[in-house]
């Protein structure tokens, strides 16, 4: 790996930060976010170590779904800003040395978008083929949103039929066997390159993938790489970052099996994330270890992205029952924490208590695994969730910037706001970004230190992992390798301090372990040996250092 590699692939060592636009910063006071709020927000996600924004569905919607149920892929929705905005926007953040990704959310529109109005008004509409319509459908119940929505086929009364969605029932979903729908899909994809964007988010591929009952369009794959060849033609080094909650074996499906051409760039990593929370659970790092050693192989050119959460509900799906329970008695233990018997609607720091210990050794995991770190907002200075609002609304609160009035967020009288912030120990007047950046303790200030030790061991993005044996069933150790190097991290998941044997493989002679969070250097045997001590849910960093390294340690 050269260093202008990192360059050419820059997703393989980025810091990712997800926001919503609407609920970032209001710079005109209306009580919604702005692009120009977000604008004089770059600095600091530049004095973060931010180098991708990922921004959250901005497009002009009637707002039943937090934005999903657009009405115009190529718009923005006036209470944000402008198409002028954007522009402006993402070259204000280019300037400040980070990239721009948006959504795609092209699986399904609104109701009230102008493609379904037509298709719903005859059956000889141009668009009554761009969604997918039945006389009499089978019962199919809806297994991504249960309890709120109770079948997939919603029948309206204008078009005599049927139409299909996999989400809510004001989401109709496009159909994907239609070329005149994938035509549209590469045209929005061409439309936001040209302002500037470096790449999307897709949302729930599979479901963006999967064709119609009964209609054979041959391999749905085909599409995802044409899609990536089209981007590739327009922008040599835009992503695709896609939203693939499978398991790890159907995963390299999405990334492209070897011997085909490429689709998605990068993946994020859920059953990684859901070990992660059953460890903390069970304060046992077996479960994170066993699921990281089943991670697949992957090209050089892709890439995992790990999360501690996102926008959704943090999702348990792909743990057992009875894992699920454990997970649910530790941190959500009252049901209104809970949603769709799968998934959590809190924040991390109130999960684990506002324990400063455990929340830095998450952190530390989400920098320290192999691949790239993806932050939602707030998470950089422990925001935590408002349960007053129902569902995943309670994660998507206003950022909290100050201790003034709504956060900072709005001058905006609190009723016209579009969520409301905490009011309890994580209320903005106890978290905000002012007080956090004053104080070198602050979790803002290790965020930003993760952030930047990270940057500077591109082999955490680049390198092979290897899960280390460890004694104690609390110790999560791992070394990553690649040709720049060799780094090594460990992790305790239990409140009782111990001592942790490594033997992390033959060096050089005079080879010394250098302490990444610390000016300390620890010698070496031939065979790498060494003992490392942690504090209750302690966390070191180390990096390898031979007698030709030449970087900074």
């Amino acid at each position: 790996m050269k260093i202008t590699d990192r360059s050419d692939l820059w997703w393989k060592t980025a810091v990712v930060y997800c926001l919503d636009v609407e609920t970032y910063m209001d710079w005109n006071d209306d009580g919604s976010g702005d692009f120009e709020g977000l604008a004089h927000r770059l600095d600091h996600l530049a004095e973060l170590g931010v180098t991708c924004i990922w921004l959250m569905p901005f497009q002009p919607t009637p707002d039943r779904d937090d934005g999903y149920d657009i009405t115009d892929f190529f718009g923005v929705d006036p209470r944000l800003g402008s198409l002028g905005d954007v522009a402006e926007f993402t070259r204000t953040a280019r300037d400040r040395g980070m990239r721009v990704i948006i959504d795609l959310v092209m699986n399904h529109t609104s109701t009230r978008h102008p493609w379904f109005r037509s298709a719903r008004r005859s059956r000889n509409s141009p668009f009554r083929d761009w969604y997918v319509w039945q006389d009499d459908p089978p019962k199919q119940p809806n297994a991504v949103f249960p309890g709120e929505e109770h079948s997939v086929w919603e029948f309206d009364e204008r078009a005599g039929q049927y139409y299909l969605h996999s989400f809510y029932r004001h989401q109709p979903d496009l159909n994907i066997a239609n070329a005149a729908v994938r035509d549209e899909i590469a045209k929005t994809v061409g439309f936001w390159l040209e302002l500037g964007i470096s790449g999307f988010r897709v949302d729930a591929v599979p479901f963006l993938i999967e064709p119609p009952d009964g209609v054979d369009i041959g391999d749905p794959h085909e599409f995802l790489r044409d899609l990536r060849r089209f981007l590739q033609r327009r922008s040599s080094d835009a992503v695709l970052l896609g939203e693939v909650n499978l398991p790890y074996a159907e995963q390299l499906d999405y990334f492209g099996r070897a011997g085909d051409a490429a689709e998605l760039t990068m993946q994020f990593d859920f059953l990684g994330m859901q070990a992660l929370y059953l460890s903390l659970a069970r304060e046992d790092a077996r479960p994170l270890a066993a699921t990281l050693e089943r991670r697949p192989p992957i090209e050089p050119e892709a890439q995992w992205a790990n999360f501690v959460r996102n926008h959704d509900e943090l999702t348990l799906d792909k743990l057992s029952e009875s894992e699920r329970a454990e997970v649910f008695d530790a941190f959500a233990p009252d049901e209104r924490m809970r949603v769709y018997d799968r998934g959590i609607v809190r924040r991390l720091p109130p999960m684990l208590d506002g324990d400063p210990r455990r929340i830095r050794l998450v952190y530390s995991l989400l920098f320290s695994l192999p691949g790239t770190p993806v932050l939602f907002y707030g998470e950089e200075i422990g925001m935590g969730e408002n349960l007053a609002q129902e569902g995943r609304q309670s994660v998507r609160t206003p950022m909290q910037w100050t201790d003034e009035r709504n956060g900072g967020f709005s001058r905006a009288i609190p009723s016209r706001l579009v969520a409301s912030p905490p009011t309890d120990g994580y209320a903005p007047e106890h978290v905000n970004v002012e007080a956090q950046m004053h104080d070198p303790d602050s979790l803002l200030s290790f965020i930003k230190r993760l952030a930047t030790r990270y940057r500077s061991s591109p082999e955490i993005g680049w390198g092979e992992l290897d899960v280390l044996p460890a004694e104690a069933h609390q110790v999560l150790a791992h070394r990553i390798t690649a040709d720049v190097g060799r780094f090594v991290a460990v992790h305790n998941f239990a409140p009782t301090p111990v001592l942790v044997p490594l033997e992390l493989g033959p060096v050089a002679p005079d080879a010394v372990l250098s302490d990444l969070f610390a000016p300390d250097t620890y010698p070496l045997d031939e065979r790498g040996r060494i003992e490392v001590h942690l504090e209750a849910y302690g966390y070191r960093w180390f990096r390898i250092v031979e007698t030709d390294d030449r970087r900074l340690t």
